[in-house]
């Protein structure tokens, strides 16, 4: 009996076609954080669960409603990774990538998983690429991987996205702006159900990030939260202005900007696109100064960025990657040559030509025909009267010429 199989509902294969536009964007991504001396960290696609719980946030959505978790074999709760942030956490503190007064730059390409609805850019599997700076309390951190985040879509070729910036302050900021959104939000509240009213408590800036009309239609008057920012919150803020300013990049003040986890202070940014709808996030990141300790390590200031592949995917939809295609084509009339042609295309592969050939003995003309599906500059035609005196015939399937030239020059001819 057959079973047709298909992928589970928030996932989707990318064939190779799609896999050459996924490597612009991770290569992209991956040679700006070498010139900006990041190093790239691969952390483990899932984590002890209360990692999640205690870095995240208990009372967001992503813990509470969106992860994968289950049991393993051994009794303990195991989640699949849902971010990027807390998983690096982890590592700089188990692997003891700090130092005093060090600062360590690192990214990341990974997978994420969050059981939600799936919708343009965002599925059940979806992918990110990051950043994370552990031990820079200064504004030039922040300004440096704000400005690296927007050299990447710049480099992609993004033109239609937005920046947007706010502060959230301190500790003791962020307590007197929580008091006061409570007393705003009282009526609202009243309207909740039990649990909603617990996990609005629980971290009230949540009530700026909802994206239910009712919420933000009883918010849109609420107090801001610059007006209750400390001395420190505020020169960090202006600073912060300043650099991007000299730096060239544009952005948007937007007081209403909380970001959806709990562990964000101070900085807080967004890059947003009009073309992705109501979801309209391409990219999110901020200060985290308290995460580190909240795993269990030292005071350390940090901060990061996170920015969706799929998203930013949809975005430069329109834009011409080029293909990767091979060099050559090798063809062989017959089957006298069939060693042979393989010897030839393990050379040129050894010499770093990408070559292509046909591996099922069909006929000349269909590989002939092969060759000019597969994108192939050149086909060379091995036939057993030129290949005993030395020879092959290189056709250009651009120009649609050909001629004789000598085994030994073939290498040479392929190099770009």
């Amino acid at each position: 009996m057959s079973m047709n199989y298909s992928a589970p509902r928030g996932t989707k294969d990318i064939l190779p076609d799609e896999a050459t536009r996924w490597r612009f964007v991770e290569d992209t991504f991956r040679r700006l954080c070498a010139l900006y001396g990041y190093g790239e960290i691969r952390t483990p696609m899932f984590e002890q669960t209360e990692l999640f719980v205690r870095g995240v946030g208990e009372g967001t959505d992503i813990v509470s409603k969106e992860m994968y978790t289950f049991t393993d074999k051994g009794g303990r709760s195991i989640t699949l990774k849902p971010e990027g942030t807390a998983p690096a956490v982890r590592a700089y503190l188990e692997d003891h990538l700090g130092g005093q007064g060090a600062v360590t730059k690192l990214y990341y390409v990974t997978p994420i998983f969050r059981y939600e609805r799936p919708q343009a850019g965002r599925y059940r599997q979806s992918h990110q690429v990051g950043l994370e700076v552990f031990g820079a309390s200064s504004a030039a951190a922040d300004a440096e991987v704000i400005e690296l985040t927007t050299a990447f879509f710049r480099e992609v070729g993004l033109q239609s996205v937005e920046l947007r910036l706010n502060s959230l302050g301190d500790a003791e900021c962020r307590a007197a702006y929580r008091d006061a959104l409570l007393d705003f939000a009282a009526q609202y509240l009243a309207t909740l159900e039990a649990d909603a009213t617990e996990r609005m408590r629980a971290n009230p800036l949540r009530l700026l990030d909802s994206k239910d009309p009712a919420a933000v239609d009883a918010m849109k008057d609420a107090p801001i939260v610059t007006d209750y920012l400390e001395e420190e919150s505020k020169a960090h803020f202006g600073e912060l202005q300043e650099l991007l300013t000299r730096l060239g990049v544009p952005f948007q003040l937007d007081p209403r900007l909380v970001r959806g986890l709990d562990y964000y202070n101070r900085t807080v940014f967004e890059v947003i696109s009009g073309e992705l709808g109501a979801q309209n996030s391409v990219c999110g990141g901020g200060r985290y100064d308290g995460l580190v300790a909240l795993c269990g390590g030292p005071d350390t200031p940090a901060v990061g960025v996170a920015v969706g592949i799929e998203r930013t995917l949809i975005l430069i939809e329109e834009r011409a990657i080029p293909a990767v295609s091979p060099a050559a084509f090798l063809v062989t009339f017959g089957d006298a040559l069939r060693a042979e042609v393989l010897e030839l295309a393990t050379k040129l592969r050894s010499a770093g030509i990408a070559v292509d050939l046909d591996l099922e003995a069909r006929s000349g003309k269909s590989q002939l025909r092969q060759a000019d599906r597969s994108g192939a500059r050149y086909a060379v035609i091995l036939g057993i009267e030129e290949w005993s005196r030395g020879a092959v015939q290189l056709k250009d399937l651009q120009l649609n010429t050909q001629a004789e030239i000598a085994v030994e020059s073939l290498q040479n001819e392929l190099t770009p």
